[in-house]
């Protein structure tokens, strides 16, 4: 592909996938807003239709609605018995939540972080129901850096997709280990050698920003590393589940007063989650090409930058940086098990304690992460479509004979 078609495919990108005005709604949400509650008073009591049996996902362009995606692209809440609507292309995670909370969309995925957040602090009654896939990111450099690790990025400006998200996390993890220190100031603001300044960026606006030199580096959801390598000339620097051994970043959520209210169409809906997860773990080159605008348009973006974001995990081929330092652990680039290992939700809640984040976030000082795994997180319907679709055995990470259990494992 020549310069010009990168530019093509970039102004593509930055057109259609999500707008400006969206993501700054999602900067507000993590500043002000979340500080103050972004929920309208109708919004955080809203109450689900106890007649409507209609499935109605919300989602992002990203690979991380995948089972969503699959599970009606297949027909497999059809095969459960249910209705749905083709899937809501939303462009930000502000406007995602806001269609969730006011009940316009029951079934959606969200980046782990936020179901704390709108739980804890909002007082929503969001629930987890399973994960939508494992790994799936990765922090990418521009060339022009010259990064091979961490440590190489004291003094560069550095864009993540939301303050409340596991890519904050884990870029954030590994600033720590190489004693950096994460600050957020305004981009022009001189920055010591040890410091790196955060932004949040809308998806989209970062292989742009990355090939011309006003990012340095970025950590975001697929597709927009792989397009980020493909057209704007980026470098894996590290892939997170090389990070976090098969950490979560998307879970599929409900609304906790839906799933009280109509149990046997919660479980016909778990049953097409599930079964759509194995059916990505097999079948990913497939998925990947249905997923993309040349084939039935669910995300913006070329089957060649999708099928990259979904089946690409070479050792070989990312030796320069080592974006791939634990190839024994057998993870792919993108993964798709749907349990939501409580061991994980407990780090998540004690990481984000240790994670700069924009605005107020005093309602984390006193919340248990054994709490917060019992009851933020459903383990019974998706045990339930476990047992009724099996395959989600050999996906990496599952112990067969101790499903419901692992240990979590960081290595820097």
């Amino acid at each position: 592909m020549d310069k010009a078609d990168q530019q093509s495919e970039l102004d593509y990108i930055a057109r259609h996938e999500m707008s400006r005005r969206d993501f700054l709604l999602d900067m507000l949400a993590g500043g002000g807003m979340a500080a103050a509650g972004m929920f309208a008073p109708s919004m955080l009591h809203a109450e689900p239709k106890a007649d409507d049996e209609v499935v109605r996902i919300g989602y992002l362009p990203i690979t991380d609605a995948t089972a969503l995606l699959v599970a009606h692209a297949k027909g497999y809440f059809e095969d459960e018995g249910l209705e749905t609507e083709r899937p809501t292309l939303i462009r930000g995670w502000s406007p995602l939540v806001e269609s969730f909370a006011a009940g316009k969309v029951n079934l959606v995925h969200l980046l782990n972080p936020i179901p704390v957040w709108m739980r804890y602090n909002n007082h929503f009654p969001v629930k987890i129901m399973s994960w939508a896939h494992i790994n799936g990111s990765g922090v990418v450099v521009g060339k022009h850096t010259g990064a091979e690790t961490f440590a190489d990025l004291g003094g560069m400006q550095i864009a993540v997709p939301y303050w409340y998200s596991n890519h904050n996390i884990i870029l954030q993890m590994g600033l720590r280990h190489a004693g950096l220190t994460a600050v957020i100031k305004p981009q022009s603001a001189k920055l010591a050698k040890n410091e790196v300044n955060l932004q949040v960026m809308p998806p989209p606006d970062m292989p742009p920003a990355l090939a011309s030199r006003k990012l340095d580096a970025y950590i975001v959801a697929e597709p927009f590393n792989a397009a980020g390598e493909m057209l704007a000339g980026a470098k894996m620097l590290r892939f997170t589940g090389d990070i976090w051994k098969d950490h979560p970043c998307c879970v599929v959520c409900m609304n906790e007063n839906t799933v009280k209210a109509k149990p046997k169409w919660t479980q016909k809906v778990m049953n097409a989650i599930v079964r759509a997860e194995v059916y990505s773990q097999q079948n990913k080159e497939e998925v990947a090409h249905m997923l993309s605008k040349d084939g039935k348009h669910y995300l913006p973006m070329p089957s060649k930058v999708v099928n990259r974001a979904m089946t690409d995990y070479n050792v070989s081929q990312y030796r320069d940086p080592a974006a791939i330092q634990h190839a024994a652990w057998g993870s792919g680039r993108i993964d798709f098990s749907p349990y939501p290992y409580p061991s994980a939700t407990r780090l998540v809640v004690d990481a984000m304690n240790k994670t700069l984040v924009s605005g107020n976030t005093t309602f984390l000082d006193k919340l248990d992460p054994n709490f917060v795994a019992h009851d933020l997180v459903d383990y019974h319907f998706v045990k339930n479509a476990m047992q009724k679709y099996k395959g989600w055995e050999t996906a990496p990470g599952v112990d067969p004979a101790n499903p419901y259990e692992r240990e979590e494992v960081i290595a820097l």
